[in-house]
């Protein structure tokens, strides 16, 4: 092989051995302007954007085990990877797809398992852990609340009756 397809080959399995996921996109109708406003938004997930060449991909990916992504190989592929999570890179992709119309998500690989764009999409509505946990957190104290109701109700129930003075 040579030395450039090598090097090229080298680079794309560096950029996907920073994360346990990748995203594939189709950015044929994006332009500059559009990439350095995605690339924006992403390095606030600590993501990053890559425009990769596919047959490199291809070869990247099957040395480091990924799952058969041939399929969605075909046009122009970049690649998303890094951040703290999938779901919120998701997020961030999905936004820029409302607001531009432009970037196409063609799959994704989490923990080397295919995910399918419909999937990411809804992985992308899920909320964020801070509401997740803040909910679970809700959930917890609520019935807590409660319980301390009942066993105060049980009390008064229990208790006599002062008597009037």
């Amino acid at each position: 092989m040579r030395a450039e397809k090598q090097f090229l080959i080298d680079e794309v399995q560096a950029h996907l051995k920073k994360s346990d996921y990748v995203i594939l996109a189709n950015f044929t109708k994006v332009t500059v302007a559009d990439v350095a406003k995605l690339r924006a938004q992403l390095a606030a997930e600590n993501a990053e954007y890559h425009v990769v060449k596919n047959s490199s991909l291809r070869v990247a990916a099957k040395a480091l085990g990924l799952p058969d992504i041939d399929s969605a190989l075909a046009g122009q592929t970049a690649i998303v990877v890094g951040g703290k999570t999938p779901y919120a890179v998701a997020k961030v992709l999905k936004g820029f797809f409302k607001d531009t119309q432009k970037l196409e998500v063609k799959i994704g690989v989490i923990e080397k398992k295919p995910i399918s764009a419909e999937e990411l999409s809804q992985l992308a509505d899920l909320p964020s852990m801070d509401v997740l946990r803040a909910q679970l957190l809700g959930l917890f104290t609520q019935h807590g609340a409660a319980f301390v109701r009942v066993l105060n109700e049980k009390v008064k129930k229990e208790q006599p009756a002062a008597p009037a003075a």
